[in-house]
């Protein structure tokens, strides 16, 4: 969540003498246009939007069917400690609550510290940097012996995740905690077992890069794939956050497919073979699919917070904001909230059919728009006397119809909930690109083992090896292509649109070129 901004300080500061009364019924209106979902509604007339969600994600998915049901059994009912989850939440997974001790997967922090006994953070600190070695290379179990130790220990979890990223669906109930009031929001719903699914992530690629080194060609590929199945698993949750942790997955699992290629054993029919795996895999969702439902509901959810709790909500979803407790808690009386919902609801569909515009410089022109409409619409707000004052009044309840307040309540809560999906559309277009890149470095390979050379373009790639060679997806170009006696470099710009020759985050100097390089450098 956002933290506070100078226009919120200035309301609290403002606001402090806000009268509050007896608990009331809702005043909005339950509609498509405004509350979006129009049920299940509470005893108090408002939407119970964690319901709505998860009835409609989960539509159709069974305990057998759902991928998720694996990862808790897999990780168990703490994956992070503290106190679990809801019981509501195993109750929408159709399953028991895993039982407290089970044959769980262990990261890698805890086995060093539980298992190997190491307190030596230097030792721990290198054991960390192997584990980074062995996700990129084929490393023999001499070379890591800590790490071989970890993934042996954990072979029984990682079997029954790899296997169970077969299923077909993916569904992970948010079921934010209950308050002593018995209210709760969307936002407040935890995600244990998706941050957990990263350290699963790392063990698979390291475990695939041990069976490459052992020569079991083969058990690395399932590796390989069952990481790619598993990030492709957590993109399809509700929220913008499973889709960032699905990418960083997938990413994971493409560099590794690269150690593939240097393989001299694997013959253009196997590189072929894999490279048709990869493209029947699940496809990753549109970021837009999340905007569109999870992030909607969510900032719709707030509104019915703020409602149904006070004003003085909006402080506490800002982090606290000094001076504490300006604004009282309570229900809030002389508010509609219906413009505020429609203009909440006409801003997503718009951001999310420009997020789904397929023409990527069509696609970035609306999304600037729609940035300095968000910009325009702060500036309303801030920045002269009469306009804070005019705030002011709306969370005081001064001299406003009820109209008017819930406007200008509704866009201090737009601006400051709407979420930021530049960077997500653009994690997102890069995922893409490593797709396409990868898929191009398979067809490679399979051509220099036919050959024994690489081809000097890439147009004699098709039809033969691809039906068609893509282009760069952000400048709408061919990409870079430059192929050498042992090897090649592929790339696009990237979103920079500038030629980085190839240069990642990780190269000195920094770039921002999706790229592969055979063989791969030494870092």
């Amino acid at each position: 969540m956002k933290r506070h901004t100078p226009l919120l300080m200035f309301v609290f500061l403002a606001a402090g003498a806000a009268a509050q009364e007896a608990p009331r019924k809702a005043n909005f209106t339950v509609s498509k246009e405004t509350t979006y979902a129009t049920g299940p509604v509470g005893p108090d007339g408002r939407i119970d939007y964690a319901t709505a969600l998860n009835d409609r994600l989960g539509k159709g998915i069974t305990p057998t069917t759902n991928f998720n049901v694996v990862v808790w059994k897999t990780f168990g009912p703490k994956p992070e400690g503290g106190d679990g989850m809801p019981a509501e939440f195993f109750r929408f997974l159709g399953i028991e609550e895993p039982p407290e001790k089970g044959e769980y997967f262990v990261d890698l922090g805890k086995f060093m510290r539980d298992q190997l006994e190491i307190e030596d953070p230097e030792l721990r600190e290198e054991i960390d940097a192997q584990v980074g070695r062995a996700m990129r290379r084929p490393w023999p179990a001499k070379d890591h012996p800590y790490v071989a130790d970890w993934l042996k220990a954990n072979q029984k979890p990682l079997d029954r995740l790899s296997e169970g990223t077969k299923r077909p669906h993916y569904f992970n109930p948010l079921t934010p905690r209950k308050e002593n009031d018995g209210t709760s929001s969307l936002v407040s719903s935890l995600l244990p077992a998706v941050q957990k699914c990263r350290a699963t992530a790392t063990a698979l690629t390291a475990r695939a890069m041990l069976r490459l080194g052992e020569g079991k060609t083969d058990e690395a590929r399932q590796d390989l794939l069952a990481c790619h199945r598993l990030g492709r698993h957590l993109a399809h949750g509700a929220t913008l956050i499973e889709g960032l942790v699905g990418i960083a997955i997938e990413a994971i699992a493409q560099r590794a497919d690269v150690a593939l290629l240097e393989r001299p054993e694997l013959t253009a029919k196997t590189l072929q073979a894999y490279r048709r795996d990869l493209q029947a895999l699940p496809p990753m969702p549109a970021a837009a699919d999340h905007v569109d439902l999870g992030e909607r509901l969510s900032v719709l959810d707030v509104v019915m917070l703020v409602d149904r709790k006070g004003l003085g909500m909006i402080e506490d979803l800002a982090g606290g904001v000094p001076p504490n407790g300006v604004l009282p808690p309570g229900p809030v009386k002389d508010i509609d909230w219906d413009p505020a919902l429609r203009k909440a609801n006409r801003m997503f569909n718009r951001l999310a059919a420009a997020m789904r515009t397929p023409d990527r410089p069509k696609r970035e022109e609306q999304l600037n728009r729609f940035d300095q409409e968000l910009k325009d619409l702060k500036a309303g707000l801030i920045g002269s006397p009469e306009k804070e004052q005019a705030v002011a009044n709306a969370f005081l309840g001064v001299g406003m119809t009820p109209a008017a307040r819930g406007e200008v309540i509704g866009n201090v809560l737009i601006c400051f909930l709407m979420p930021a999906v530049r960077k997500v559309q653009t994690a997102y277009d890069r995922s893409e690109q490593g797709q396409r890149n990868l898929h191009i470095a398979f067809a490679l390979a399979a051509y220099q083992r036919d050959y024994g050379n690489y081809p000097k373009t890439l147009d004699a790639l098709a039809p033969k090896y691809l039906d068609k060679v893509p282009d760069d997806l952000f400048t709408g170009k061919p990409l870079v292509y430059r192929p050498a006696e042992k090897g090649f470099l592929l790339y696009s710009f990237g979103p920079n649109g500038l030629d980085d020759e190839g240069r990642w985050y990780d190269d000195e100097p920094r770039g921002d070129d999706p790229s592969i390089r055979v063989p791969q450098p030494m870092k």
